[in-house]
């Protein structure tokens, strides 16, 4: 009887539990049958598929997305959902039927294509929404006014679109809205002053416009506001001091603009900042120490590319939560302090370069995992402990290479009444002793005796290839296959005219002056070494880049070999060239299709668009994008264009990003074919004077070979992986000691030596690390001094794709991979399984047996699939020879021994 008491007991306690559920069951079914035509008509117009939203299923208890209560639906969410195959043919933002929903609360179509505009009777029929979210749908035209009257909206997205126009003060009317992000879109004009009505606001994003004017003094009314970012737009005049009343304020961003002045004290009311982002403006002055001594939260601060003085504000230096500065490009001045233990702030990374700080290295450096002092003035010997984690170039250090000369060191320490120690000389008007007569002799004797032997040595080389090039001369000439020389340049042959339909628009003057606003300041990006690229409209809303070349200070060929190129090469992932104007004599124009993202070099360090917005960088996932869309493209450039096409100019700023970050190669006026590899081409390379790997015979032209783009790569993705700023514009004299304290850290025997190096803004798992470790052992091969032991750039893009194969190895086991060292199962474990022997054969173009198509075209090859795959060359080199090819790819990494030897020292 109690068993069967307390059974009855427990079955009456489980009805109880399941009670709400069963009740819950009982009330999903779609009652409205208004409703459930208004979603088959919506279905049908979108185009959405049966597996999503099953015609014979109730909606509300199968269709994905759908949210119902009291039998009406409440909640419509297509967040990327894919179009059936007829729908995607002609997609719409036909959305007539939502207006058939009265009870609808939130619709969210993010990253669903809706090309159109949105309806005005948004704003009449869809009151009672609270979420409207239309992020990444490309949506064009203008926000309607009327949305101002959905005012029980609260969240309101709208980013990431090509929405144009000025944005409606009625939008000021909508007092329960929380969440407002317009940001990635063409929006113009002022920001509206009525924006300060909206009280319950705690994000206002409208970055990446083309917003003007200054920031309306009513926005400091918005005590609730968490996250405010108007970076990259084009409003000026001075910060308005009511930011000040933002005490909830928790993110900060107002870069990429052109804001003067100084910078308000009174930020230090906004006690909750966390991050700061100021930087590329035009704001002067000095940052007083109390301005940041109440902002004891802030982790993130970027002052760069402004025009501040004085000395860096000493609380800085101390601040236990601070994890990131950037205050470079500026002319802060001053000594550093002395300063050897911070808690909690051993992870930081400061980025002081380009100032005027002076005096000698103190022990504050021991306190960042990463300190860059490159570009100022200081002084004296370089102690231990800054030699690992500090960039020391261009300064007045002693006993330290790539430094200032002596007379900018002295002049700049003499102007300030200050000592200098002339680089550890006594005195520097004394010259260096003079060498005793008698070991004067020796010198040259052992010069004269070297010099003999090495002109022998030069002599039998020449002798060697000469004899070995004619060989190979006479076999060619056999088979009867024609090589021809492989031209340096671009440029079309004189008296041969462009193919002009196939380079997009030809533009009036006229319309270039409309679209730029006569070229002002405002609309200025950058200048580049080819010409100054400015922010344009056309006629229509389209968003472009234009990009200004003055025949006076450029070649005057240089827009034509790059029109030259565009008329003859076409892949998606080259920034796409929308049109030109070349009816001036003096100046030229280029138009571009706009890239919302910017570029690499300015976005790795933006505010990410997660809802979330935890991380402060670029996370993981976005760079592995990023390192492959542009491996892809140059993989394009060298392996599928006959000739090979060689970049010359890879850097983060060359890496172009649209809305969804991928890449569109840019920079593009330095490109030509790639160098011949003739009997005479190798003899006149190995006559040259001694000089940098990666520059080229005379002014420091960038090389014409694929290996100068490989080693350029290397250092994109070592910046991606270290997330250190600039280094893949720096040059080999600036960053060679920085390479030299950082590749020992890159093993392939040796996953967690790389997280040392690792960009601590990254946040990532064991998975992902594994992939950071993949990519950092790539970037260190691209890297090897000797370019051809470089690994071509289409085993990059495959290492890239699947980047668990450079550390994983099923078919040999990841245990080989660790505990062998020679160079040839070092190969074959990393690259081996996706060679194929005519791969590993491949030789450059002009030394193939295929027959040149002109000398100065860029053609695609005859070889098929994508992503850049090898040509196939026949089987005519010798097995012997394909061993070595294989051998020579990929550098070995150093071995065990060395590189504790390294870390010992």
């Amino acid at each position: 009887m109690d068993d069967l008491r307390r059974l009855c007991i427990g079955l009456f306690i489980i009805l109880l539990l399941f009670k709400p559920t069963l009740q819950q069951t009982q009330i999903v079914k779609l009652s409205s049958r208004i409703e459930r035509v208004a979603l088959l008509q919506l279905r049908s117009s979108l185009g959405l598929r049966s597996k999503d939203w099953p015609i014979k299923a109730d909606p509300c208890s199968v269709w994905v997305g759908i949210q119902c209560q009291n039998g009406k639906v409440t909640g419509i969410n297509i967040s990327g959902f894919k179009r059936t195959r007829i729908g995607s043919q002609n997609p719409q933002f036909n959305v007539d039927s939502l207006a058939l929903f009265s009870g609808l609360l939130e619709f969210n179509a993010s990253r669903f294509l809706l090309p159109g505009s949105i309806p005005e009777w948004f704003g009449q029929r869809l009151r009672n929404l609270q979420v409207l979210d239309l992020r990444g749908c490309s949506v064009v035209g203008a926000i309607p006014p009327s949305l101002g009257n959905m005012t029980s909206l609260s969240d309101l997205y709208l980013s990431g679109n090509d929405l144009t126009g000025m944005v409606p003060d009625s939008l000021g009317q909508l007092s329960s809205l929380s969440i407002l992000d317009l940001s990635r879109n063409g929006l113009t004009g002022v920001i509206p002053s009525s924006f300060g009505s909206l009280g319950n606001l705690t994000l206002l994003d409208m970055s990446v416009n083309y917003l003007y004017g200054t920031i309306p003094p009513a926005i400091g009314a918005l005590s609730k506001l968490e996250i405010l970012n108007l970076s990259s737009n084009s409003l000026s005049s001075s910060i308005p001091s009511q930011l000040s009343d933002l005490s909830s304020l928790v993110d900060l961003d107002l870069s990429l603009n052109s804001f003067s002045g100084s910078v308000a004290p009174d930020f230090r009311a906004l006690s909750n900042l966390q991050k700061m982002v100021i930087g590329r403006n035009q704001l002067s002055g000095s940052l007083p120490n109390n301005m940041f001594a109440p902002l004891i939260q802030l982790q993130f601060i970027v002052l760069s590319h402004n025009n501040f003085t004085g000395e860096i504000p000493g609380i800085l230096w101390s601040m236990p939560s601070l994890s990131f500065l950037d205050a470079s490009a500026n002319n802060f001045t001053g000594i550093l302090p002395n300063l050897s233990f911070v808690p909690g702030a051993n992870s930081a990374v400061f980025n002081l370069s380009r100032n005027m700080l002076y005096g000698g290295l103190t022990t504050v450096v021991r306190r960042f995992s990463f300190i860059d002092l490159s570009n100022n003035y200081f002084q004296g010997k370089v102690p231990d402990y800054a030699r690992s984690n500090a960039s020391l170039a261009k300064n007045c250090l002693r006993d330290q290479s790539s430094q200032r000369a002596t007379s900018p060191c002295a002049s700049f320490y003499a102007e300030r009444g200050l000592s200098f120690d002339n680089f550890g000389l006594p005195n520097a008007t004394q010259p260096p002793p003079k060498p005793h007569k008698n070991s004067h002799k020796k010198l040259i004797i052992l010069a004269a005796v070297l010099g003999s032997v090495g002109l022998i040595a030069v002599i039998i080389i020449v002798l060697v290839l000469l004899i070995v090039c004619t060989r190979k001369g006479a076999a060619n000439s056999q088979r009867g296959n024609v090589v021809e020389p492989v031209p340096t340049s671009a440029s079309p042959p004189p008296g041969v005219s462009l193919n002009f339909s196939s380079l997009g628009e030809g533009f009036t003057y006229q319309q270039i002056l409309q679209a730029t606003s006569n070229f002002t300041d405002a609309d200025l990006i950058k200048h580049g070494h080819s010409g100054d690229l400015f922010r344009g409209i056309l006629e229509g809303g389209i968003s472009v880049v234009i990009k200004k070349i003055d025949l006076n200070f450029v070649k005057k060929e240089a827009h034509m070999q790059e029109l030259d190129f565009f008329s003859k090469v076409s892949h998606p992932r080259l920034v796409p060239l929308l049109g030109h104007c070349l009816d001036n004599d003096n100046d030229k124009y280029l138009i571009y299709k706009y890239m919302p993202n910017g570029d690499l070099s300015s976005s790795l360090y933006r505010k990410t668009q997660s809802e979330d917005d935890s991380l402060q960088s670029l996370d993981w996932i976005t760079r592995l994008k990023i390192a492959t869309g542009a491996a892809e493209a140059l993989s394009y450039l060298h392996h599928e264009c006959t000739p090979p096409v060689v970049h010359r100019d890879v850097q983060a700023s060359s890496i172009l990003l649209d809305d969804k970050f991928e890449v569109r190669l840019g920079s593009l006026s330095e490109i030509c074919a790639q160098e011949g590899e003739s009997s005479q081409s190798r003899i006149t390379r190995l006559l040259r004077l001694p000089q940098s790997s990666e520059q080229g015979a005379t002014g420091g032209t960038p090389a014409a070979t694929c290996a100068y783009d490989v080693y350029c790569f290397g250092k994109v993705l070592l910046e991606l992986v270290t997330g250190k700023l600039g280094l893949s514009a720096s040059t080999d004299a600036t960053m060679k000691e920085w390479l030299e304290s950082t590749l020992p850290y890159i093993s392939i025997y040796d996953k967690e030596l790389v997280t040392n190096i690792i960009d601590p803004s990254l946040i990532i798992d064991e998975d992902l690390l594994e992939e950071v470790w993949a990519m950092a052992i790539v970037s260190r091969s691209c890297l090897n001094p000797k370019p051809a032991r470089r690994p071509l750039m289409r085993y990059i893009l495959k290492a890239l794709e699947n980047p668990l194969k450079v550390v994983r190895e099923e078919s040999t086991g990841s245990a080989r991979l660790r505990t062998t060292s020679s160079r040839a199962s070092w190969n074959a474990n990393v690259f081996g399984s996706w060679r194929t022997s005519s791969d590993v054969a491949a030789v450059p173009a002009a030394a193939t047996s295929n027959k040149m198509e002109g000398a100065n075209s860029f053609k695609r090859s005859g070889t098929s699939g994508s992503q850049g795959s090898g040509q196939n060359h026949g089987g005519d080199h010798s097995s012997s020879y394909r061993r070595q090819q294989s051998r020579d790819i990929f550098p070995e990494p150093l071995d065990e021994e060395n590189l504790e030897r390294q870390h010992e020292d």
